[in-house]
């Protein structure tokens, strides 16, 4: 799954000795000036403004050829690209999203000209620090030069997309330490975030459950984290009836994969589990065939969890124990697969009338997070997983659902989400929801009698197995894939999830006790 490799450096000379294909200045919106472009490059700068050809508006852009303008010795660069910013803002989130959105629209300009390397000077004065500004941008540029092309026939060179493959960043009067701490952490970021996005456009027959397991081993051998993966036997041993049931109508064997980030005793630890369904038919209650070729795309959340642990390994996250865990199974309709009206006993004892098999992800959550905080004893869990269609009805791609029964956790990755252009909608929880997957013949039952409130009664049968451990559950179901179209966000998978969990866990304070009424 290995692609091109494209790196992004600090620039240490002066922009217009820079000699590449493409020297970006971004600009917000009715600011005639942003910095210093030498004296003969200004000039030209300010004709665009003031023909009103260019003003520095959001998604605004304006490429020309210094030589053709005769400004070929102002600049060594072959292209100049001014980029719009947008309206100035005091809302630090808006000031993140402008640089990433502008980030995303100079990898798309940068492919239309066939650019392979470019270089961008950071705006100085833009309310945010030195750090954010050069992370916020670096993420920009990274996630919006992605494309997935692993399974397609090279076609001729003049033929093919144009994809960056040197980004440079140059301080533009910014502290220079700064800008290479955030030019790493955002590449970072958007690196991981990535193969979140690879991994999930691998088709279902390339990227089995084995794959989860053995990309993980990789991650383990190249950071510090510790990998453990637990076989079906391991699993059956364990009395994981949810996780071996789902599996049952597979050929292929199910793990349950486990990344380790430990670095003090003294700190809290936190559970992430991401649902790993690599492909899902429905079971024996099978889908109807129109999209189920997207099916692939229910593994979205174990890629973020997985994905998350790389970047927080390789980030160095201070103060907290960070755990992963990913349940891996297809959901298939062989001839041993799950019936409705079944049984199963879930890790821990607790067992489950089976109303519908393509219920499934709610199964090989409630073992994950049971064994989870059994396990580990966790301060908080969060789990992410593409869980109901119910929540595309309700938010559409553009929130992500978010349930939790703790207010601290809840109001800390609401604001993880806004801070990285994540949004999270919360949605409640209570006895009334509970009380519809009430079993005549079980403790639980795994679908409610009717459709009303899907995505609230799956979180329901959640939260059954976390008991008091503050708890939090994402329904990336509508913003795994074909998320609000942005400019680094590409059609298909989006890779959510992985920047928000960082965000969230970065600097983290133990949560307050909750006081009991």
């Amino acid at each position: 799954m290995d692609t091109e490799p494209v790196t992004i450096q600090v620039f240490a000379q002066e922009p217009a000795e820079y000699s590449g294909d493409l020297l970006v200045f971004p600009m917000e919106e009715d600011i005639a000036h942003p910095g210093e472009f030498g004296k003969e490059m200004n000039q030209v700068v300010q004709q665009i403004w003031e023909t009103g050809d260019f003003k520095g508006g959001k998604d605004q852009i304006f490429l020309f050829y210094p030589s053709v303008v005769g400004q070929g010795k102002a600049v060594a660069a072959k292209r100049v690209l001014l980029v719009g910013l947008g309206k100035q803002d005091d809302a630090p989130d808006v000031r993140r999203e402008q640089l990433r959105l502008a980030g995303g629209t100079v990898a798309k300009q940068a492919a239309l000209v066939k650019a392979r390397e470019m270089l961008i000077v950071l705006p100085k004065d833009f309310l945010l620090d030195a750090v954010e500004i050069a992370q916020c941008f670096a993420e920009g540029l990274l996630l919006g030069n992605y494309r997935f092309d692993f399974y397609k026939t090279p076609k001729e060179e003049k033929d093919m997309p144009g994809r960056v493959e040197r980004f440079f960043l140059h301080h533009g009067g910014l502290p220079q330490a700064a800008v290479q701490k955030g030019l790493d952490r955002g590449r970072i970021l958007a690196e991981t975030t990535n193969i979140a996005r690879d991994m999930a456009n691998q088709p279902g027959n390339c990227w089995p459950p084995t794959a989860f397991a053995e990309h993980a081993k990789k991650i383990g051998k190249k950071t510090s984290l510790k990998c453990k993966v637990l076989d079906k036997s391991a699993l059956q041993k364990l009395g994981m009836g949810g996780l071996v049931g789902v599996n049952q109508g597979s050929a292929q064997p199910p793990h349950l994969v486990i990344l380790e980030y430990r670095i003090n005793k003294r700190y809290p630890t936190i559970l992430l589990v991401g649902k790993g369904l690599t492909f899902d038919s429905g079971g024996i209650c099978i889908k109807p065939p129109a999209g189920m070729e997207d099916m692939k795309y229910d593994m979205c959340g174990g890629a973020a969890v997985m994905t998350a642990m790389q970047a927080i390994a390789e980030i160095g996250l201070s103060g907290v124990n960070v755990i992963g865990l990913v349940p891996t199974t297809e959901n298939m309709a062989g001839s041993a697969a799950l019936k409705p009206g079944d049984v199963i006993r879930h890790f821990g004892g607790k067992t489950s009338e089976i109303i519908n098999t393509d219920a499934e992800g709610r199964l090989i959550l409630a073992d994950a997070l049971a064994y989870g905080i059994a396990t580990y004893a966790p301060e908080a869990v969060i789990d992410l997983a593409t869980l109901t269609g119910a929540v595309i009805i309700g938010l559409g791609h553009h929130y992500t659902g978010l349930l939790s029964n703790n207010d601290q956790l809840a109001t800390r990755l609401i604001e993880a989400g806004s801070q990285v252009g994540e949004p999270l909608w919360r949605l409640p929880l209570g006895p009334e929801y509970r009380k519809q997957i009430d079993s005549r013949v079980a403790d639980i039952k795994n679908a409610g009698s009717d459709r009303s409130a899907g995505t609230i009664t799956a979180a329901c049968y959640l939260q059954e197995f976390v008991g008091e451990t503050p708890w939090a559950h994402l329904d990336i179901a509508g913003t795994a894939w074909d998320f609000t179209e942005k400019s680094y966000i590409p059609k298909g998978p989006s890779g959510t999830g992985v920047r928000t969990l960082v965000a969230c866990l970065s600097q983290w304070e133990s949560l307050k006790p909750v006081e009991k009424k």
